[in-house]
């Protein structure tokens, strides 16, 4: 019988749900992983197309598996605004009753419509992946592997998912990982699910940077690299602090502040309205080649079509794709290549060389 190593296809295709403007889809492209992905939003579709992602603009609910045969790995970050804490909250007061209807789901294979009933329709969006992975079960064509992505208060769900799709053969992790401890530059946190199909013990990333502290000292330390900052990513040729458009602490008059050899907060939708405070007394503001840049996406990626902000800081961080996915599927990366490949060109840049794959994956497919 094959070991379970053999179980991740040496030439995975990956079908992305809500891909927005390609965040995991630009590193699973430096991964030289074939993906196609959907997404509704118009203008998050024309950056994709004028980035040369292959993309399907439609609503992830009228699809499925079958429409995808040759899809060997699902992924996807469903929308967050009800469950993010600068959103309704929606989402997170509907946790127990989003993961009641995954289960639901789960024992009804045959019925694996979710049934919504939430006070935004985009809540019971979450919903999507756990209907895909038990749509490509029912048909006897499971995917090998999921990679799932949202904020830190989806967790609660993620877990669930972990625990169901345990049920049906696979075996999953799940944690919150933060995006500087990978090498981008802004301090996110992202809820990070990966699943694959076999016996073999499932893990997330490890992380490659040190953890973002204020005050204390950025050094290579204890095997890991220090965190990038703001000036190391944008080279901008003046100092400068960025002012949040947000407040802090509660106080809306508090705008948070983050000096350019710090890494960026979190970048949000509103990205475009934050004020650079320049070190010669002017002030500016982020281009969107900047904003991107502080996401990992390559200096000359194409963006295109409206909301250009909303675009950008809806994205999961390509850099941080390429660590889950590479994890997901038993891949082996270079961290000096990863650093090249992610500041080079979009358009003449290249893959990263991955060297092998985890080396019994290839042989186990011969081994009883």
């Amino acid at each position: 019988m094959p070991r379970d190593d053999a179980l991740i296809d040496p030439h995975p295709q990956i079908i992305d749900l809500f891909a927005g403007p390609g965040g995991l889809d630009v590193g699973a492209t430096w991964l030289d992983i074939p993906t196609t992905g959907i997404e509704w939003d118009v203008n998050a579709c024309k950056t994709r197309r004028k980035a040369g992602l292959d993309t399907v603009e439609g609503d992830v609910r009228n699809y499925g598996p079958a429409d995808f045969p040759d899809a060997t790995v699902l992924t996807g970050g469903p929308p967050c605004q009800t469950f993010t804490v600068a959103g309704t909250g929606s989402g997170r007061r509907a946790l127990d009753e989003i993961i009641r209807q995954a289960e639901e789901m789960s024992e009804h294979l045959g019925d694996g419509i979710p049934r919504g009933g939430f006070a935004d329709d985009r809540t019971g969006l979450v919903l999507e992946p756990m209907r895909w992975a038990l749509l490509s079960l029912e048909a006897g064509k499971p995917f090998q592997a999921i990679v799932l992505e949202q904020v830190p208060a989806v967790a609660p769900i993620w877990d669930a998912y972990g625990k169901i799709l345990e049920r049906h053969g696979y075996r999953a992790a799940v944690s919150v990982l933060r995006t500087e401890e990978f090498g981008v530059p802004q301090t996110r946190r992202r809820a990070i699910l990966i699943a694959r199909l076999g016996d073999e013990a499932v893990s997330v990333p490890a992380p490659t940077h040190q953890a973002y502290r204020r005050g204390q000292h950025n050094r290579l330390a204890f095997g890991l690299q220090p965190w990038v900052s703001m000036e190391q990513a944008l080279k901008r040729d003046t100092r400068f602090t960025v002012v949040s458009n947000y407040g802090s602490g509660g106080d809306p008059r508090n705008r948070g502040e983050r000096h350019s050899h710090e890494p960026a907060a979190t970048v949000t939708g509103k990205v475009m309205r934050n004020r650079l405070r320049l070190a010669n007394g002017g002030e500016s503001r982020l281009t969107h080649q900047e904003a991107g840049r502080l996401q990992t996406f390559p200096y000359d990626f194409p963006w295109s079509g409206n909301d250009i902000g909303q675009q950008i800081g809806n994205a999961i961080p390509p850099r941080l794709a390429v660590h889950v996915l590479a994890q997901a599927l038993k891949m082996q990366i270079d961290g000096e290549e990863l650093d090249h490949t992610v500041n080079s060109s979009w358009t003449t840049g290249r893959t990263v060389p991955l060297g092998i794959r985890i080396a019994e994956s290839q042989m186990a497919v011969s081994l009883d």
